[in-house]
């Protein structure tokens, strides 16, 4: 760009400027990213400071344009069925945004627990093949759709899991409850780029890489969700979380982000590290006396809270080491989807069970505010590269410390 289009008057370089870009795209020109990087209108990708102080919702051009022809292809993971041998990376053409939508380019991906049951069972979803998984993307909105208000190109933005739970309760009834989330019964977003409703992402944390970011839309929303949203954790509060993987560690760090004192039960190999992370307590889950070492951490007042992830008949034991008039937040099914306990503990203490599916949007902005201001990082225990996502989920089935996160872009 020559120094004319520095020194002319408003109009005359912002005139000189379309002229120049016009000439370098040759003589096509369409609206959105996906064939070249001259745009009309709204959906154009990313528009340069000087273009945006010309037209900010006119023509627009994506920088890389200048040298010539983008891309109209990306590269999406898509399940052929039921099962990992299924998966398959294919080329498919980049989705364009409708009125109300966004397109991102997707820089990370976290992977869950939830993830890997859909690929491997399908998890009784209604899923229609070729599907893509996965549910927590962060990433760079490049293109808008009409009517879209809340976002604009550049944005830095992460995904709603359960997209249409806005705030309050959650949608659905006492036979169909909502369990309509990305990569489950949406598509997902293990692919280059996504095209979403603006409704289903909100801004990224300001003090986060894509890859951290990328940990809370699950991980993160559940354990905020369980902790503060539904048990309303304070200081002073004991906090039990067992295991040390995604959700656990983001519970350690939200419990002392609120003043809590916090116990971590977990493999013996992995208790050093949460203690760094900031535990006051540790105790090896494999430990016969379990119960006993929790009680006596506590004087036998109990805990407050426990994070219960693993479900089946831990619940029991769970129950025996909560606090009268405690909580116990129900977010794990590793030991199976049935569970058991004694009822009397639950009776005579008067303890709450709370069911912990993921949280609403609300509670995920509240928590992404919570994160820029306390300076707090998630744990992320691996990354890997996007054409390998076997890998990837390997690594989850040997049960990492933080999360995975796979680098899209």
């Amino acid at each position: 760009m020559t120094a004319m289009y520095r020194t002319r008057d408003a109009q005359s370089r912002c005139i000189g400027l379309v002229t120049y870009l016009l000439k370098r795209a040759m003589t096509r020109i369409v609206r959105g990213p996906s064939v070249v990087a001259i745009g009309i209108g709204p959906l154009c990708p990313i528009q340069p400071p000087l273009l945006r102080e010309c037209a900010p919702r006119g023509i627009c051009a994506r920088p890389a344009g200048l040298h010539g022809l983008m891309a109209d292809s990306m590269r999406r993971w898509e399940m052929g069925g039921i099962g990992r041998d299924a998966l398959r990376l294919r080329e498919v053409a980049i989705p364009q945004p409708r009125a109300g939508e966004v397109l991102i380019k997707v820089a990370a991906v976290a992977l869950n627990h939830r993830d890997k049951m859909v690929i491997e069972t399908g998890r009784g979803l209604p899923l229609q093949f070729p599907f893509t998984p996965g549910s927590d993307l962060a990433g760079t909105v490049v293109a808008i759709g009409d009517s879209v208000t809340r976002f604009a190109a550049d944005d830095q933005v992460i995904s709603v899991c359960t997209p249409d739970w806005l705030d309050g309760a959650r949608p659905g009834d006492a036979r169909t409850p909502s369990y309509w989330t990305l990569g489950g019964f949406y598509p997902g977003v293990l692919a280059e780029y996504v095209a979403l409703p603006q409704d289903w992402i909100v801004r990224a944390p300001r003090t986060l890489s894509a890859a951290e970011a990328s940990t809370l839309p699950v991980a993160g929303l559940t354990a905020w969700f369980a902790l503060v949203e539904r048990g309303h954790v304070r200081a002073g509060d004991v906090v039990l979380v067992e295991g040390t993987g995604g959700v656990a560690l983001f519970g350690v760090q939200i419990a002392k982000m609120h003043g809590a004192e916090v116990i971590v039960s977990g493999s013996a190999d992995k208790l050093d590290r949460v203690t760094q992370l900031g535990a006051d307590h540790v105790v090896d889950r494999r430990s016969v006396d379990w119960a006993d070492t929790i009680l006596a951490i506590t004087g036998d007042r109990g805990v407050d809270h426990v994070l219960e992830l693993v479900g089946g008949a831990h619940l029991g034991k769970a129950a025996q080491v909560v606090a009268v008039g405690g909580h116990i937040h129900l977010i794990g099914a590793l030991d199976g989807f049935e569970v058991s306990t004694p009822v009397m503990p639950i009776l005579m203490k008067d303890i709450t069970i709370h069911g912990i599916g993921t949280g609403h949007r609300r509670a995920l902005t509240e928590l992404v505010s919570a994160i820029d201001s306390t300076g707090t990082k998630p744990i992320v225990g691996a990354r890997h590269p996007f054409d390998d996502l076997p890998a990837a989920l390997d690594h989850l089935d040997r049960g990492p410390f933080g999360k995975i996160v796979v680098d899209v872009g």
